[in-house]
């Protein structure tokens, strides 16, 4: 009887290793696929953060540093805000005058006011206003600049570095999806920001007398009703960017996304991920935040975020010991691998 016992005892410890084993492989399969799956979504980069905590509710690869293009013009607006007037006013410079598209029109010598000045800017995603604003407030867009970076560390978004006001390309320039969010969201603080970024349409008169017509480059303003507003980007290098805010059932979300490969697949991600924000926060779900080796291993500025900067998420998260795990496997996946895509060389104007 005894010897019957044991070989039974022998039998079920052979079955629970066994089915440890599957265990474990089951796990590690479904770690790897959070690492390499992207759920559809076709952005290099994505965040949807809960405004009122800051919490992410979902997010891909949101420490990855990519090119900010006009997404830039949401922070040149905040400085404006907390060291200009609305009613100030600003005469265009030849070099505001003469920088690079896209620009609203302005001519040397037009004088227009500050507001006016941030509608062309957020709405129409003007170069000219960009910088008529930064020389304005600074005296100088480098001196404008530098307080526009100081700015960023002030907020938390400690892994963003601008180098213009206005997003045109350059080296040294960055962002994350995770900064671009809080970005946003300190930006909503501002009554005049959150009417200016939902406007559809309106018109910009000069002093002189020229009249400007702008158009807001957010088209999901006249198809999605819980928007409350948002700003958009494009560089060839950059490809397309867009960051937001919608509310709904007195929740606000903020969407940002960085890289998308076409202004289509972005306005349909954004909605995707509005749905998203919404659903977790109903459902009280866990967050869902994965890395695509692929996305850091195309961008050569993203590699030291990729794999230093995690520890701000960490802290806000209840996946902060997963995550790392997630991340660690991302960092070995394909070491033997070398067939990395080469970053683009040559970038394309600043459409806005």
């Amino acid at each position: 009887m005894k010897n019957k016992f044991k070989v039974q005892s022998s039998k079920f410890k052979v079955h629970k290793r066994i089915f440890l084993f599957f265990l474990i492989f089951f796990l590690f399969t479904v770690h790897c696929s959070l690492v390499t799956a992207s759920d559809g979504f076709r952005s290099r980069a994505a965040v949807v953060m809960d405004a009122s905590t800051g919490r992410i509710l979902y997010a891909k690869n949101p420490e990855l540093r990519c090119p900010p293009a006009s997404t830039t013009k949401l922070m040149t607006a905040i400085v404006v805000m907390e060291n200009a007037n609305l009613a100030d006013i600003v005469t265009i410079s030849n070099k505001a005058a003469n920088v690079s598209p896209h620009k609203a029109g302005f001519k040397r010598g037009d004088k227009v006011t500050v507001e006016k000045l941030l509608y062309a800017a957020l709405l129409g995603s003007a170069n000219d206003a960009a910088v008529a604003l930064s020389e304005s407030v600074a005296g100088s867009e480098a001196r404008f600049v530098e307080l526009m970076n100081r700015k960023a560390v002030e907020i938390g978004a400690r892994d963003t570095k601008f180098i213009n006001s206005n997003g045109l390309p350059g080296s040294g320039q960055y962002i994350t999806a995770y900064d671009l969010s809080k970005i946003m969201n300190y930006a909503l603080r501002y009554p005049t920001l959150k009417q200016i970024i939902g406007t559809r349409v309106t018109g910009v008169w000069t002093e002189n007398g020229n009249a400007i017509f702008l158009k807001n480059t957010n088209r999901l303003l006249w198809s999605d009703e819980d928007l409350v507003g948002g700003k958009t980007g494009y560089t060839r290098k950059a490809r397309h960017c867009f960051v937001c805010a919608a509310e709904r059932n007195k929740e606000t979300v903020i969407i940002a996304l960085l890289g998308s490969p076409s202004r289509e697949n972005l306005w349909k991600e954004t909605e995707e991920l509005i749905g998203k924000g919404f659903e977790v926060i109903a459902n009280k779900e866990e967050p869902t935040i994965y890395f695509t080796k692929a996305e850091y291993d195309s961008l050569k500025i993203e590699k030291a975020s990729y794999k230093k900067n995690s520890r701000s998420i960490k802290a806000k998260t209840r996946f902060a010991k997963k995550k790392a795990r997630i991340k660690t496997l991302a960092k070995d996946k394909d070491k033997k691998g070398k067939n990395y895509r080469v970053a683009e060389k040559s970038e394309d104007r600043n459409k806005g």
